[in-house]
Parts: C-alpha cells; structure tokens; sequence
C-alpha cells in the first residue's frame, strides 16, 4: 500500500518526537548512569524491533509502546508504529493501538516526569498526538481506498468500452453478411440456374443459348450494383448512395418474375389489407422472407411450384408463408446459415420465424410481423 503523500509528515512528526525525546534524556541525563543505559538499551531495541511492523503491525506496535512506558527512546518507533498501524488498520485497531501508546506515556510520565510541564499537559499532549495520528492514518487509508476504487473504475470502464467495441464489431460483421446473403444469395441462384441451362444444353438454339448468356451477363452486373447498394445502406438504414429505397412489398412483383423466369413456377396469393400503410421496415423484413424462400426453393427443389402466402392488416400482424414440394437435391444446396440469419433479422423486427417439413414431403417457411395501428 502506498502512502506517499503522508511521508512529510511522518518524518515531521517522527523527528518532532525524536528532538522532544532527545532533549528529555538530556534532560535527565544527570540522574543517573544506569538510566541513561537502559534509554540506550530501549532505544536499540526499539529500533530492531521496528522491521518487525512489516509482518506483525499490531504486535509490534504493541511492543513498542510498552517499550515507550520504560524509556523516551522508544518514542519516536512508538509514534511510527501507531500511524503505520493506522494506515493499515481498521479504525476500531488503529484506536486501540493509539490507546496503548496514550496509557504506556502516561505511565512513563508518572515514573520519569519531563521537567518543567506539568504532568496533566504532558497527558494533553499524549492523547493530541496518538489522536493525530491515529486520525491521519485513517485519512490516508480512506485515500488510498478511493484511489483505489477510482482505478479499478477505470480499469472497469475500459474493459466494458472494449466489450462494447468488440460486441459492435460482431453485430456489424453479421449484419453485413446477413445483408450479403439477403442481396447476393437470390441474384447468384438465378444465375447459377442460367448458368446451368447452358452448360447441360449446349444444343439450344443460338438465339437462347444468346439470351441465357444475356441473362447472365445482366445478373452480373445487377449482383455488382446490389452489393453497392448493400454497402451503401449499411451506412444509411432508409437510403441508397443513388437516393433509392430499399427493397419493400411493393418490389415483390419483380421478384416473384425473376423466379418465374428462371423456371420457378410461383403463386402469390396477397390478402393484405391497405399495404401502402404497411411501416418501411416490415415491408423490407418481408421483403427478404420472400426473397430468402424463393432462393431455398430455388436450391432444393428446383423447378417446383412455389406457393406465396400474404396476409395481414394494420393493429394486427403480417403472416407470410411459403410452401413448396421437396423435389431433387440442387447441388447448390447451402449450409443453412440463410434461415438462420433470417430468423434473426426476423427477431429484431419483433416476429418470429419457423420452417419444417410436413409428413406429405412439403417444406414450410412461415413468418409473422407485428404490424402496429
């Protein structure tokens, strides 16, 4: 424990004693021989006893404070030893440390009174000085704890602004990816199937073989523009760097014809009730529970019908629904991190996302929104 800045007065206090020590066995120096051997013999001992604080403080101090009750020298370790006792001590310890040393000068006092102080202001004098020090080690204790306290605040604060960033990081990486996944995942399915078509029939005629390879070309560079988009919204939620919204309901329609032309039979079947009122942000969650159903569709049962359920009004919620027969595995199957993204951003948007098979072989993906008055 550190207590630098009691050091000054420590030493002020220590040498003060000391000067008052030295000067009283002066003082009673022409008593006696013998008494000024035993102030030599305390004053060693006091001072060997002294590393004896560093592992037993209250004993020690004890010590020295009856050592204080046969001699003057040991008042100056005396002193010491209360105020480390009371630096490092509870009060109720450092109090009864300090009333030792009260008790042992006082009986020194009535043994080897000092010269030309009456005994009661030599009593007045103990008792304001084991007070002192009693109360400035508490001060400096009291000190060093909310020092203490203030950097392990800190070292708190800085371990939580590290979390935040880390946690804001992770949220922002999966966002981006969820994003990816949302854009790129459908677009590239398209073309991968484009793709397909020419691969597995290179006997079409020219003029589709041309316009599948059209297709593919204008995929490419709309997956370009999309990913754009998507680094452009994740720094601004409503709007595009081209000053556009993002996808809502009313781009379903478009969507529903890209699968269609890529060989994905799909019926829609909407029920919802005045859906230019629907908020921007449930038009865009069903927009990629959408998207994302038609894209699964798309990789695992490839060529078989799609069958899109809307239906929701205001106060109440969005239900979406998609169910498509399991037909051949596509060998674009994915690993499913898509679902699991989209029941996330699902989540976020206070709904609730599930998908099963049903006994007849039929997948299922059905959502629900909350829709607010």
């Amino acid at each position: 424990m550190s207590n630098a800045p009691g050091l000054p007065v420590t030493a002020g206090v220590v040498a003060a004693v000391g000067a008052l020590t030295a000067a009283t066995i002066w003082g009673q120096a022409h008593e006696g021989t013998g008494l000024l051997i035993l102030d030599v013999t305390v004053g060693v001992a006091a001072c060997a006893l002294l590393p004896a604080l560093l592992r037993w403080p209250v004993p020690g101090a004890l010590a020295l404070a009856a050592l204080a009750a046969v001699s003057p020298a040991a008042t100056p370790a005396a002193t010491m030893a209360t105020l480390y006792v009371a630096q490092r001590r509870p009060f109720a310890v450092a109090a009864a440390v300090g009333g030792a040393g009260v008790a042992t000068h006082a009986i020194r006092g009535l043994w080897r009174p000092v010269q030309s102080l009456p005994y009661i202001w030599w009593l007045v004098i103990v008792v304001a000085v084991q007070s002192a020090l009693v109360g400035w080690g508490q001060l400096s204790q009291a000190r060093h704890a909310l020092l203490e306290s203030l950097r392990e605040r800190a070292r708190r604060a800085e371990a939580e602004q590290a979390r935040r960033v880390a946690e804001a990081r992770a949220a922002e990486r999966a966002r981006i990816a969820r994003e990816m996944h949302d854009v790129l995942a459908h677009r590239l399915s398209l073309l991968a199937t484009y793709a397909g078509a020419l691969e597995y029939r290179p006997d079409a005629p020219p003029e589709r073989l041309a316009r599948a390879a059209g297709v593919v070309r204008a995929g490419v560079h709309q997956a370009l523009d999309e990913l754009r988009e998507v680094i452009s919204v994740l720094r601004d939620d409503e709007l595009t760097a081209a000053g556009r919204p993002q996808p809502g309901l009313a781009d379903l329609d478009g969507l529903v014809a890209e699968s269609r032309d890529a060989g994905t039979p799909v019926e829609v079947v909407a029920r919802i009730s005045r859906p230019e009122d629907l908020p921007g942000g449930v038009g865009r969650t069903v927009y990629r529970v959408v998207q994302e159903g038609l894209t699964n569709a798309r990789k695992h049962a490839p060529g078989q019908p799609v069958r899109v359920l809307l239906d929701g009004q205001p106060g109440s919620q969005v239900l979406m629904e998609l169910t498509n027969p399991l037909g051949r595995a596509s060998p674009l199957a994915g690993s499913g991190t898509g679902l699991i993204g989209l029941t996330e951003r699902v989540r976020l948007a206070g709904g609730d996302l599930d998908h099963a098979v049903s006994a007849d072989g039929e997948f299922r993906l059905r959502a629900r929104l909350p829709w607010p008055a």
